[in-house]
């Protein structure tokens, strides 16, 4: 399993908090690349319930990890 910025950042928009299944239910009904799918099948499934991206890429970056200034535009 391995994701990308790219990658993650299909699931922004997701049902938050989502079940595993929740996720690839999502992925599929909006029609995320394969890559997104397969790496939500990879996850090991012990019925957790995922409240956001960092849950499943802890190192998905938030906004503050941007350097620029909302103000100026």
């Amino acid at each position: 399993m391995y994701w990308t910025l790219e990658l993650a950042s299909k699931l922004e928009d997701a049902p938050w908090p989502a079940t595993k299944e929740e996720l690839i239910d999502y992925g599929l009904r909006t029609g995320v690349s394969m890559e997104v799918i397969e790496n939500l099948q990879e996850i090991e499934d012990d019925g957790e319930i995922y409240e956001s991206i960092e849950d499943i890429w802890p190192d998905y970056p938030s906004k503050d990890d941007f350097f620029f200034n909302e103000d100026e535009y």
